[in-house]
Formats: C-alpha cells, structure tokens, sequence
C-alpha cells in the first residue's frame, strides 16, 4: 500500500507500482476516483461529519479520521450514531492504550504510525521490540473485539 498521497497521479503511480490500497491525510474525491478505477481499495481521511459523509459516498472503502485524538473515541460513537454505516478507523493519537476504546466506538481497524514503529528500535535493528510493540495493538484489537 501507500500513504500520505494526495493527488490522483501519485495513486495512480503507487498502484502501478504494485500498490494495493491507498491512504491519504486528506479527502481528495480524484484520489478515490483514481483508487476505484484501478480496482483498489482507498482510505482517504475526513474529520467532520460532512467529509466522512463526502469521502464514504465517494466509494471510500474505509475513512481514516484524522486526527483522531482531537476527538477520542467518543467522537467515533458519536459520528456512528447518524451514520452507523461508515466504517472508521483513527489515525494520529492511536496506541496501544486506546486501541480498544476506538474498537468499542466502532472503529473497524486503528491506523498507528509514531506510537508503533520507534525509531530508534529501527535504527538498531530492533526487531523484537518492533514485534512486541506489533503484537500488543493485535492483543489491544483482539481484546475490544471478545
């Protein structure tokens, strides 16, 4: 996949490239037009009511809210209430604490950047900690979810 695109020509590339979905910070309906086309599935980001509504209508697969932590999970229940068929994921102020608070407010995957990948454990090649940090956001999801 790719992330952080924000026009249709660096979709189109990625997918060409190989991608398989892609991820942006904004709503950008010709990147989900460009996404659709090619048959991939497409995360663009709303944070109103209305861009989430906007981005969901324009075939969004998933809409990533961002940033997430501005508003927490109880924003996400909230959002859910009037429009229980979007389906959400946070990104920006996710980690493995309030993971599954925003799968209890119905979100239906968490987008973690920062608060998953530590540098540092990638700059020494850290691999052990770079799993278990992996593995403790599939315990917190795994966890909401039973």
């Amino acid at each position: 996949g790719v992330g952080t695109v924000l026009d249709p020509e660096t979709a189109r590339a990625a997918i060409l490239a190989g991608a398989e979905y892609v991820v942006s910070p904004t709503l950008n309906l010709d990147v989900i037009a460009m996404a659709k086309r090619y048959g991939k599935l497409v995360m663009p980001a709303g944070f109103s009511p209305t861009e989430i509504l906007s981005a969901w209508q324009a075939g969004a697969d998933v809409v990533k809210v961002f940033p997430a932590g501005v508003g927490g999970p109880s924003f996400f229940k909230d959002v859910l209430g009037p429009l229980p068929q979007v389906r959400l994921m946070p990104t920006g102020g996710v980690d493995a604490k309030t993971t599954p608070e925003f799968i209890k407010a119905g979100a239906v995957a968490v987008g973690a950047g920062s608060a998953m990948v530590d540098k540092k454990a990638v700059a020494n090649k850290d691999w052990a900690t770079l799993t278990a940090t992996a593995r403790s956001f599939v315990d917190a999801v795994k966890q909401a979810r039973s």
